[in-house]
């Protein structure tokens, strides 16, 4: 199975890939280029913001204009329609090499997400955003590249990566917040490159985007591989399950790091591509923001 490119957006880091079923569109950000894009399917039109941060993650909010975004240092509420962003909140300290990274809201319209460290030492923490905008660090281990988070579709079980380490773990995720013992779900082989962003279908398949493995794969509830489709990008970033029937997946990738021979080999780097996988997605949790 092959993916087909849908925009040539070039970009440098191509992450977060998200489907708002309600306005028909796909958001994904350019973390290096600090930039939130859409596009609508009902006519292609592409849609670009800029904001004062690197956007490691974003979630949609219940207001459809609204997006909580995860800038490099905090958190913070924009407006897609009038541009207006609220003060952001600090998750991490002035001056630090980290920033945020990956991030996906559970099922109770938590944002859950994790830090990136440069030098990929596990120094960071995973965290949760609450419907106060509280933010709370979650009991699980130090973490160096944040990514893989997602939900089962119930919601009990949480997935989540330190990329440098090619195991995606497994935990047991409560309404309550409160977690289980994380447990090793797959692991990469070195020839297969680094889990980077996951989605999950309405089976409880998870898809994961496969950094240097040009390809993301769908594994069952068992850790087994069920599903392959081969990205024409070596850097793949993550998968978002889309369209009016939630039955094409939307791919994001990067270019960032690729020497001119490198692109000249895969000019479609950073550009966000499109398939019919045979499986369906859920629309996405949407972070639910006390009133």
């Amino acid at each position: 199975m092959k993916a087909e490119l849908l925009v040539d957006d070039r970009a440098l880091l191509g992450e977060c890939a998200l489907w708002c079923e309600r306005s028909g569109a796909l958001y994904w950000t350019d973390i290096e280029r600090s930039t939130i894009s859409q596009w609508r399917q009902a006519d292609g039109q592409l849609r670009r913001w800029t904001l004062p941060e690197r956007v490691g993650c974003f979630a949609l909010c219940e207001s459809e204009t609204r997006l909580l975004l995860g800038l490099a240092s905090g958190i913070a509420l924009f407006d897609i329609e009038d541009g207006a962003l609220s003060d952001i909140r600090k998750v991490l300290p002035e001056g630090s090499a980290e920033r945020l990274n990956d991030g996906r809201c559970d099922r109770q319209g938590r944002l859950v997400f994790g830090t990136f460290n440069p030098k990929e030492e596990a120094i960071g923490h995973f965290y949760r955003v609450g419907p106060d905008l509280a933010i709370e660090r979650l009991a699980l281990p130090r973490v160096g590249v944040a990514n893989s988070i997602a939900f089962s579709p119930d919601g009990a079980t949480m997935y989540y990566t330190d990329s440098p380490s090619r195991i995606i773990h497994r935990v047991d995720y409560r309404a309550d917040g409160t977690l289980g013992e994380p447990e090793p779900f797959v692991r990469l082989q070195p020839h297969e490159g680094f889990a980077d962003g996951s989605t999950v279908d309405a089976d409880g398949g998870l898809w994961n985007a496969q950094w240097r493995g040009a390809c993301v794969v769908r594994y069952d509830a068992d850790g087994r591989e069920t599903a392959r489709i081969a990205i024409g990008a070596s850097q793949v970033t993550c998968p978002a399950f889309g369209g009016p029937d939630l039955d094409r997946l939307y791919v994001t990738s990067a270019r960032v790091g690729l020497d001119e021979a490198a692109l000249a080999k895969e000019p479609a780097a950073g550009g966000v591509f499109a398939a019919q996988p045979g499986w369906r997605g859920l629309p996405e949790s949407r972070f639910v923001l006390a009133r």
